[in-house]
């Protein structure tokens, strides 16, 4: 059984919309005291990040699996479960997915599609909350942040996987005329499948082709890695049987990217369609969940003249 570890030091206190703070030095029992304790500390933060690659344990809570974020805001559970319009969705907080009550040390959460949670709550450290599923011996831990200071285009950044697999496909949209005529002219359509290192499909078909009627005409694996440039990432397309293509990968907005095919020296700019919003309370889809991730890192020099 997980022991109990309670100690909490915790600078400004305050409920998610107020603007106004107060210094509050929690002791041992403070989570254990009552339920008012414990719903002020899960409301001392605007967001809770997810650190999914802190996780312990060999079970699941599927809602906190999915999340980048979670928010507690007077009985409702809110989440960011999509990359894509992370900051701007439900003002930065994400969507409703959900219902929670606090009893002393613990929190009930009733999710829309998981059903009933009871978690138990841990203070780590004066920004750090591990929620504590005992039916599955597993460990979540979420970092605080007030929306101010949150990096939200690191986030977003450190999760591009996630983002590629947000659309149903991305349709190419313009071609640089100066570079080097290739094969990858000719693809119009990428799609990407759960998983870093995971599986792409690309299709040859015309633009405009709507995306039931796409023909997948090429398949693979890809990867993206990381730069020592942290907005810069490289993306490879490892074709079964054809080889592999390079790219720079620059993102434009949460719905465009362009890739940069350094052989070649052409630009091209692609674009989301079918943006899947995960978890809508009115959807019984489960979803994507997360994953540890540890993008491998290539050593490259940017070529792409910005």
């Amino acid at each position: 059984m997980r022991a109990k570890k309670l100690l909490f030091t915790l600078l400004g206190i305050g409920l998610l919309a107020s603007s106004c703070y107060t210094e509050v030095l929690l002791d041992d029992d403070f989570i254990v005291d009552s339920a008012i304790n414990t719903d002020q500390v899960l409301r001392s933060f605007d967001l809770w990040y997810v650190d999914i690659n802190a996780t312990t344990g060999n079970g699941e809570v599927p809602f906190l699996q999915r999340a980048f974020t979670v928010s507690f805001d007077n009985g409702i559970l809110l989440a960011n479960n999509n990359i894509v319009g992370i900051g701007k969705t439900g003002n930065g907080f994400g969507i409703d997915v959900g219902s929670y009550a606090t009893l002393p040390g613990t929190v009930e959460i009733d999710h829309d599609i998981d059903g009933l949670w009871l978690l138990d709550v841990f203070a780590i450290n004066g920004n750090t909350l591990e929620l504590y599923d005992p039916r599955s011996d597993t460990s979540y831990f979420l970092r605080g942040y007030q929306r101010h200071n949150f990096d939200y285009d690191l986030v977003f950044y450190d999760n591009l996987d996630y983002f590629l697999q947000e659309y149903r496909a991305w349709e190419k949209t313009f071609t640089s005329e100066l570079g080097a005529v290739n094969e990858f002219d000719n693809e119009n359509f990428l799609r990407f499948f759960p998983g870093n290192g995971g599986y792409f499909q690309s299709s040859v078909d015309a633009v405009g082709t709507s995306i039931p009627n796409l023909v997948w005409d090429y398949e693979g694996d890809y990867q993206i890695y990381d730069t020592d440039n942290e907005m810069l990432k490289t993306l490879t397309l490892d074709y079964d049987f054809l080889g592999n293509d390079y790219f720079e990968l620059y993102v434009i907005d949460d719905s465009t990217i362009e890739l940069y095919h350094a052989a070649s020296e052409t630009v091209y700019e692609f674009r989301g369609r079918g943006f899947m919003q995960y978890l809508k309370s009115n959807d019984k889809k489960m979803g994507k969940k997360r994953t540890r991730t540890d993008n491998k890192k290539m050593n490259v020099i940017q070529k792409r003249k910005m």
